[in-house]
């Protein structure tokens, strides 16, 4: 099948209240092309090098969203141009994207990442560090970024019973962290489920979902 007709299949799986981020870490230009002549303008990436290339050469309707492990030192490549960035998982990353932001004269949205997975090469930060950079003073004071909401990925395995539960910690956590109250948060989004679990991730509340293998198909590892 072509990656219009996967992206629509896709499409067609999604509720219209879950925003659908095609997985696009890999791919070429023409592919990418291809699902934005189908209508997709969300794209995720995980290595800010080959976002910051593809957004030069690609419509700037497109909203780049970073979804990989962040370098600290490498925001200031994309904090022109991201419009999300998923993976924070420390008040430390949170306080460069907020100098970078403030340089280019934005607010960056950003998804703090929680820990929902026992596979040490998962990163996040656990409920508990969470709430408290949420009710820091110093986090309040930050006015270059905001805080939409929160992310996590489920363990590689399949084991359905323990994914769900790891979904349902992160939907749970959520809702105990959005007691917390900010201008610089706004929480709308919980990021949760990929190609292989985005439906399960969607049933226990997921409002994002990050597909790139079921659209593109296999990934090109480079």
């Amino acid at each position: 099948m072509s990656i219009t007709s996967n992206l629509n299949e896709v499409k067609n799986t999604i509720p219209e209240n879950v925003t659908l981020v095609a997985v696009s870490k890999t791919k070429p230009i023409e592919a990418i092309l291809e699902a934005y002549n189908a209508g997709q303008r969300i794209f995720g990436e995980n290595k800010i090098q080959e976002m910051v290339e593809k957004h030069d050469q690609m419509p700037k309707d497109i909203e780049w969203h970073m979804i990989g492990h962040l370098q600290r030192n490498k925001v200031k490549y994309m904090a022109h141009f991201v419009s999300l960035i998923h993976g924070v998982d420390s008040f430390k990353t949170l306080k460069e994207i907020n100098k970078q932001a403030k340089k280019h004269n934005r607010i960056i949205n950003c998804l703090l990442q929680i820990k929902i997975a026992q596979e040490e090469t998962k990163f996040g930060m656990s409920l508990n560090e969470a709430s408290s950079i949420l009710s820091s003073e110093e986090f309040k004071n930050l006015e270059n970024v905001c805080i939409t909401g929160f992310m996590g990925m489920a363990s590689f395995t399949s084991n359905k019973a323990v994914v769900e539960t790891e979904f349902k910690t992160l939907k749970n956590n959520s809702e105990i962290l959005n007691k917390n109250n900010s201008k610089n948060f706004k929480p709308t989004t919980l990021s949760m489920g990929m190609s292989g679990d985005y439906q399960l991730a969607i049933e226990q509340g997921s409002t994002m979902v990050r597909v790139g293998s079921s659209i593109f198909g296999e990934r090109n590892y480079i």
